[in-house]
Parts: structure tokens; sequence; C-alpha cells
């Protein structure tokens, strides 16, 4: 009887768990590992900045392969995001942000930013000292996405800056600039 192992509320065989492990996550169809290729250095479309929300992990690369942006893109995560990016109250993390997009500007010329933030976000309820729901949750995270996206078109006025909230069921909406 071969062993098997959990994983979530999936249960594999143990050449099943091989494979995954062998193969680095790469899909598997019709016995021959499929993966987009990873770019050579010179180019990617946007950087994102996320939430480091355990919950969204899958969810965010979902969304980013959903728009074709497979391996196409920067990833920056720091908890809160936008709110992570922007805080008085966590100065290390403004600059990691602007350093990590100047790198991906120079070494990447990357063309956009895009900024997704997530609802029931605990750095939010940190930071803001305030437990929000609704369309006060909404609105606490468009003001500090649009904060964080009037400083990055005023420093870089040739980038674009797209504004988004995922959900927890991974539905993501646009959020407004201005």
């Amino acid at each position: 009887m071969q062993p098997k192992f959990e994983c979530h509320t999936h249960v594999v065989s143990r050449r099943h768990a091989l494979k995954m492990t062998l193969l680095g996550g790469r899909a598997i169809i019709g016995g021959l590992a499929v993966t987009a290729p990873a770019r050579a250095g010179g180019g990617a479309e946007a950087l994102l900045l996320s939430c480091m929300d355990y919950r969204l992990v899958d969810d965010i690369v979902r969304y980013m392969d959903g728009r074709q942006l497979t391996n196409n893109y920067d990833h920056v995560v720091l908890a809160g995001a936008a709110l992570g990016a922007t805080s008085d109250k966590f100065p290390g993390w403004n600059a990691t942000f602007w350093e990590h997009l100047d790198v991906a500007i120079k070494l990447h010329h990357i063309k956009k930013v895009i900024v997704l933030d997530h609802r029931d976000c605990g750095a939010y309820r940190i930071v803001l000292d305030k437990n929000l729901t609704g369309d006060e949750e909404k609105a606490a995270h468009a003001e500090q996405m649009n904060t964080l996206a009037t400083a990055i078109t005023k420093k870089y006025p040739d980038l674009a800056v797209e504004l988004l909230l995922m959900g927890l069921d991974g539905a993501v909406e646009p959020i407004a600039m201005g």
C-alpha cells in the first residue's frame, strides 16, 4: 500500500508528490512538464506590490497569471501593501518599497506599478487601530493607495499605476485614482 501525503484538502500519491517536488510546481500535462518560460534579464511589464497575508498568496498568483503576467512582473510584499509603503509607523518599509521600485525600473524597465491591497487586512487594523468593514474599509484602502499612487507618479511620471482591492474570495475590484 502506497503512503498518501495530505496537501491542504487534496490527497496525493507518493509518485505524484515526487513529481511535484522534482518539477518545482510546474503543471504536468500528458506526462510533459509545462510552464511559462522565465524571461532572461532585461524586461518585466510591472512591479506588483501586495500584502504578506498567507490567505491570498495563491489567489494573487492566479490573478496575475489570468492577466497573462506569469514571469513578467516583479513582486514586492509588505504587510498592508500600500499602507506598508506609506505609513510613518514603518519607515524602513517605505525605503524598501522605493528601493525595490528603483531597481525594477533600472533592471527590468517596468512600465507599471500594480498596487494590490486586500480586505480584512490585519496591518490596517494595527496601524489605523480600527476594525473597518464595507465601504469604510474600501475608503481607507483607497486613501492609502491613492497616497502611494500620487507619490509614484510624482517621482516617476512615465510609470502607469493601477490600484486594486482583493476580497478574501480572490475577487479583485479596481480602485479609482484621484
